[in-house]
């Protein structure tokens, strides 16, 4: 297949579906900020209200706000709301902010991505493929307290199962998704929020109901499991902050 190559044309489209997502919604807020409707200190509108102001869904509002924190604009207290930290003279058209799609956005695409090829999993997997799952299940267990061992063998489990498909196609989008999603600023500043030892022991018992359904060929427990696990974090990643 021929590569695109990057016109102005492709470029600008690029643009406009982000625009029309988080990075476009964050833009609009800032201006809110930048034009002194919030002060320093002042407090956000909550996220509910932000999202009927805007027409959009919460979702895009958490990513939206959690692209400002990353940049400075904002500060998120979990429990008490969302306070301006600073505001700039620059307009918002020319405000940078990450760009890319959001940490809920990748997971979605992840649940219903990692849902089949686990279900696939279960009816592909060889006894070598159980042996390195349940290896990357002991080491999470071991390490439940070293957040970084912790995500390592977190990672190893998903590609693990990806692995045992027999399709190098679907290992290495797991891989992407992964890897993308880590090197991310707004993942990083939206675990600070919400990655605790708690999600990685419900996580733990996640991948353990996972493991079992791969391990008795359950395509359709397999697929379930899966479903549940990403959904569950997406739950954690969404809650209220106030």
């Amino acid at each position: 297949m021929a590569e695109v190559s990057s016109t102005p044309a492709n470029r600008a489209a690029e643009a406009d579906a982000a625009d029309r997502s988080y990075v476009g919604l964050a833009k609009q807020i800032y201006e809110l900020i930048a034009s002194g409707d919030f002060g320093p200190g002042a407090r956000l509108p909550s996220e509910r209200t932000l999202a009927e102001r805007f027409a959009v869904s919460r979702t895009q509002v958490r990513e939206a706000i959690i692209a400002l924190e990353v940049r400075g604009a904002v500060e998120v207290r979990v429990g008490s709301g969302i306070y301006v930290t600073e505001v700039r003279e620059a307009p918002a058209a020319t405000f940078e902010l990450p760009r890319g799609p959001g940490p809920i956005e990748t997971l979605r695409a992840r649940a219903l991505i990692e849902a089949e090829i686990a279900a696939l999993a279960a009816t592909e997997r060889k006894d070598a493929d159980l042996d390195r799952l349940f290896a990357a299940l002991r080491a999470m267990r071991e390490n439940m307290d070293d957040k970084s061992a912790n995500e390592s063998a977190d990672r190893e489990f998903h590609l693990g199962i990806a692995e045992a498909t027999g399709n190098a196609v679907l290992r290495h989008m797991v891989a992407a998704m992964w890897d993308g999603s880590r090197s991310d600023p707004l993942w990083k500043k939206i675990e600070e929020h919400f990655h605790t030892p708690g999600l990685r022991a419900a996580s733990q018992e996640d991948h353990q109901r996972i493991f079992s359904a791969i391990m008795a060929r359950d395509a359709q427990g397999a697929r379930e499991a899966m479903q549940a696990h990403l959904a569950r974090v997406i739950g954690e990643f969404t809650q209220a902050w106030r």
